[in-house]
């Protein structure tokens, strides 16, 4: 599965799509979401969470951090635990318990965000605890890497981007998985949406909550879910905003991504043609033409950068992907072309396709919690196909990819001619790893929960608003959508009137009748 991270500070909020062609690895079959006995866990469920300040120069002085010890294996809580981080601020007033918050991803750091991003989160203070965490494998939580692994993939991936030689590929995509193993610890055969969720009912408990509330981004989404299919009975308020899908396989997943980031360039494009400072100029189908012919001459010709890399059109489509996560990203994606095609400036588009990608050989090993700066700069991608993998219970042969690309590739290509041969290498993604768990496409549907509320944005180019109606329809009556008529990955930090529904069912239990719809909001700087 390939949700993004949702992007209400886009150019910060890395590398998203371009971490699924970069970071091609895997994951074990996590041992949770079967039918076998559980074992005694209530050691976990007496834990009470100890808080004090977050340490670091960018944590915010009223945020406050703290820890729960889970389980590595639930199957086996004897085998080893490891630490979950948390961080929270607290209700300004009489608080009616907690909140808890994931970002997206998979592979998005909770802390991080929340330190940077609380401001969006204030109004949610007014009866709760807001609280967001490092999911286990991610940030301060037991993080994985790849070390070289992260580079051999976008190597081999770079080199054979027409895919004219897939098993070259797939032997790369072989070698990076060992090296993910290698650099990981123990957490990396545990990592995945199912054992994840076990985690957060954990939290729940140690909070104190009865119930859980919870508002979940993109990939957050999925993770709501999830608990929802779990722990029914102890469904709070769910906040859906940015659905993702829980039945396509990665090949529709790719292709319906593709078609969604080619929906939002020509809404970019359309928007760029009316403006003096459009680097393409003001004819809207040359317009289209040119940016297609500067991704294929860089692909071709890569061109220098400041840190002695090369950049590609590969690299411009991922840069430009990031962008395209928010409207009001717009005015600087422009200038940033224009600097790209005027002069061969690569810095402004660099910034948005920056996130970590280096190698290293950080290991956390005794399941404890990191410091910041001790988290891997591949922490992001390497994570982000670990929970994609452990998810995903296709396995297909290396011939059958082989087939599926020759088929595959013109239909991605009819989708995007830029975003088309991109997406495309996610095919390969978690080839020659273990087999993923089936509980999300098999047993997340037909909830027995209080009423939840799912956003989808019509235009948003990472999860197309249809898999919010899917979503909806296989998770049952419980499940109650918001039309957002906007553009952008989410609505609830773009959008005042979703932003504002969202509120008042977290906070008062107000649902929108299910179908109702928000208008776009005007923002300021783009058209």
């Amino acid at each position: 599965m390939l949700a993004k991270l949702s992007t209400r500070s886009a150019v910060r909020r890395c590398t998203g799509v371009g971490a699924v062609t970069l970071a091609l690895l895997g994951a074990g079959l996590p041992a949770a979401g079967t039918d076998r006995p559980q074992p005694d866990l209530s050691r976990f469920y007496r834990q009470k969470i100890t808080w004090s300040a977050c340490k670091g120069p960018e944590m915010p002085k009223d945020l406050q951090c703290g820890k729960v010890t889970v389980p590595l294996d639930y199957a086996r809580p004897g085998a080893g635990t490891l630490d979950v981080a948390l961080a929270r601020y607290r209700a300004t007033g009489r608080s009616r318990g907690s909140v808890l918050l994931n970002f997206g991803g998979p592979g998005g750091a909770g802390i991080r965000e929340l330190a940077l991003d609380g401001k969006d989160f204030m109004s949610l203070t007014n009866g709760y605890d807001v609280v967001t965490f490092d999911p286990r494998g991610v940030g301060r939580s037991s993080p994985v890497s790849c070390g070289d692994g992260t580079d051999r993939v976008a190597a081999a991936t770079e080199d054979g981007a027409d895919l004219g030689d897939p098993q070259a590929v797939l032997e790369q995509v072989r070698k990076a998985a060992a090296e993910c193993t290698a650099h990981s610890g123990p957490v990396l055969p545990y990592i995945g949406t199912v054992n994840v969720s076990r985690d957060l009912d954990v939290m729940r408990q140690a909070l104190g909550d009865e119930k859980l509330n919870y508002l979940g981004f993109s990939y957050g989404t999925r993770l709501g879910a999830v608990y929802a299919a779990q722990f029914p009975g102890k469904v709070g308020r769910l906040a859906l905003d940015g659905v993702d899908t829980l039945t396509e396989p990665l090949a529709e997943q790719g292709l319906a991504g593709a078609a969604g980031q080619q929906t939002a360039l020509d809404d970019f494009l359309d928007w760029c043609a009316t403006d003096i400072a459009c680097p393409f100029g003001d004819d809207r189908r040359a317009a289209g033409e040119r940016i297609v012919q500067l991704v294929r001459s860089l692909d071709e010709d890569p061109v220098p950068t400041d840190f002695g890399d090369r950049f590609s059109g590969q690299d411009l489509v991922g840069a430009i992907g990031q962008a395209l996560y928010s409207r009001q990203l717009w005015p600087l994606l422009e200038r940033s072309l224009a600097s790209l095609v005027e002069d061969g400036d690569t810095r402004g588009v660099e910034s948005f396709a920056a996130g970590g990608m280096a190698p290293s050989s950080v290991r956390s090993g005794d399941g404890g919690l990191v410091d910041e700066d001790e988290v891997p700069p591949d922490n992001l991608p390497a994570a982000l196909m670990a929970v994609n993998c452990a998810d995903d219970p296709d396995r297909p042969a290396a011939g059958q990819i082989a087939g599926q690309l020759r088929r595959l590739r013109e239909e991605y290509e009819q989708a995007s001619p830029v975003f088309g041969r991109y997406r495309l290498t996610q095919l390969m993604m978690c080839y020659g790893r273990p087999r993923g768990t089936g509980f999300v496409r098999d047993r997340v549907k037909d909830v027995h929960t209080p009423k939840m509320l799912l956003i989808g944005t019509r235009g948003d180019p990472a999860t197309p608003y249809r898999w919010t109606v899917e979503t909806a329809a296989r998770l049952g009556p419980s499940a109650v959508v918001l039309d957002n008529r906007g553009e952008g990955h989410t609505g609830y930090s773009s959008s005042t009137c979703v932003h504002r529904k969202v509120d008042d069912f977290l906070l008062y239990g107000d649902l929108p009748a299910s179908g109702s719809s928000c208008g776009a909001d005007r923002e300021p700087g783009v058209g």
